[in-house]
């Protein structure tokens, strides 16, 4: 592996089925009483989110302490972001308290690669504007992989907010290096004009594209993000593109329904379909520890040692 994960394009196949297989070992730590390992101790994890988050700070997190790694948690409130210090003065404040691994969120595209040229430590991307989302894509691979027994040849639909998803755009580079099929769906408004480029095939017409799906994933509507009116409404979004039980009774039996989180119930995906039992929503957050715990382990040195 590099030394920084920014992107899915910085690892080869062998190094994701690494990442996985490593994953799949820290998957037990969460199930004992005492759910520590000492992989890690000594070393210092810093978590720089300079972006609202919920899952994939707690997420880290929790990863982190699990390896017993000392763990700070950085946010811009009440921190001297707040008073106007830049990305340069913050991250050598990091480096000079001796941070091993640097977790960065921030709301503009390429952060996470300015930073490695001010810092000696290992730089993980946890969502850099509408740039990628890696670890996020390598525990949805992960989820895929333990629900459905491979990677390769899985028909994969993609739905949604596309244009404005660090997530799909991971997750799509991903899957193709593994070797499945790949659909982007959604109004021609979020479809980047460069899909095409990325190796998947791109329909407007969800109900044609669901009966040929292993996985239906499912994005939010970014309207955050957004600066212009991207579809009339939100009513018309979720009527044109939204996954209903009426949908979902299209895929073939044994399908999957994924979604990154959070979700917009009845926008995007209704609420009763979020709760069926082919949704993996949950297990997805769950996976997500196991990822993490597997990227900072094998970035931190610790493949020398014994995962567990």
């Amino acid at each position: 592996m590099n030394e920084h994960l920014l992107s899915m394009h910085d690892l080869s196949a062998a190094d994701v089925t690494r990442i996985l297989d490593t994953a799949e070992s820290f998957r037990e730590v969460g199930t004992r009483v005492i759910k520590k390992v000492p992989a890690l101790r000594g070393r210092t994890v810093v978590n720089f989110f300079l972006e609202n988050s919920t899952r994939t700070r707690i997420s880290f997190e929790l990863a982190a302490k699990r390896l017993s790694a000392d763990v700070i948690n950085f946010s811009a409130g009440g921190s001297s972001v707040a008073k106007g210090e830049s990305l340069k003065d913050t991250a050598l404040t990091l480096q000079a308290m001796g941070a091993d691994a640097i977790v960065i969120r921030h709301s503009s595209s390429g952060s996470p690669l300015q930073l490695t040229r001010w810092v000696d430590a290992h730089v993980l991307n946890a969502g850099d504007g509408t740039h990628e989302h890696p670890t996020q894509g390598l525990l949805d691979l992960y989820t895929m992989r333990e629900k459905l027994g491979r990677l390769e040849g899985l028909r994969v639909g993609i739905v949604g907010d596309v244009l404005h998803s660090r997530v799909a755009r991971s997750l799509s580079f991903g899957l193709v290096k593994m070797g499945a099929e790949v659909t982007l769906v959604g109004p021609p408004t979020l479809i980047p004009p460069d899909a095409s480029a990325w190796g998947v095939q791109v329909s407007y017409d969800i109900e044609g594209v669901l009966p040929k799906l292993d996985v239906c994933y499912v994005l939010r509507v970014q309207r955050e993000r957004q600066r212009l009116e991207y579809f009339p409404s939100v009513r018309e979004y979720a009527r044109l593109f939204g996954i209903t039980r009426d949908r979902v009774a299209l895929m073939p039996e044994g399908g999957l329904i994924m979604h990154p989180g959070p979700m917009n119930r009845g926008v995007e995906i209704d609420s009763d379909v979020a709760d069926l039992p082919r949704s993996v929503i949950e297990e997805q957050v769950t996976n997500g520890i196991a990822v993490r715990m597997a990227l900072l382990f094998l970035l931190l040195g610790g493949a020398k040692g014994e995962a567990a």
